[in-house]
């Protein structure tokens, strides 16, 4: 089982979201993390997306890198460009991979409508699954 670790800035939404769908659609190939460079807590949107796609993602919690310990990733994949920017040094064999999605967050601030706002967070999420889908061929 290849190892992957999915970090973001936050560890709120995209890791989350990234890491929800690996254990869901390639945990038969995958042993999905999540972390990110500072811990922003959960978003509640982001697991409301997930949850109308089929995938509880609300036990999961945002960590910090430090928090997983030693854990020998064979892929960190940084899901924002602020992670990528600011990715920390893994040693042994880990090998980075950027797969920048847009920040949802961000976008649902253009909004007021809650509808809205959730959409933003569904077009990532469904960016983020397409992604997990092409595992592990899309890290070469």
């Amino acid at each position: 089982m290849l190892k992957i670790l999915f970090l973001c800035t936050g560890n709120s939404c995209r890791s989350q979201m990234a890491e929800g769908w690996a254990r869901a659609l390639k945990g038969d190939v995958v042993e999905p993390y999540s972390a990110g460079i500072e811990k922003h807590g959960m978003n509640p949107y982001a697991v409301k997306a997930m949850a109308e796609a089929g995938v509880d993602i609300s036990g999961q919690y945002s960590k910090l890198v430090s928090e997983l310990g030693d854990v020998d990733f064979d892929y960190v994949v940084t899901v924002c460009d602020n992670a990528s920017e600011s990715c920390p040094v893994f040693p042994g064999r880990a090998k980075i991979v950027h797969a920048g999605f847009d920040d949802p967050p961000r976008l649902a601030a253009a909004y007021s409508a809650e509808a809205e706002k959730l959409a933003c967070y569904c077009r990532v999420r469904d960016e983020i699954k397409a992604f997990i889908e092409q595992l592990p061929e899309n890290l070469k």
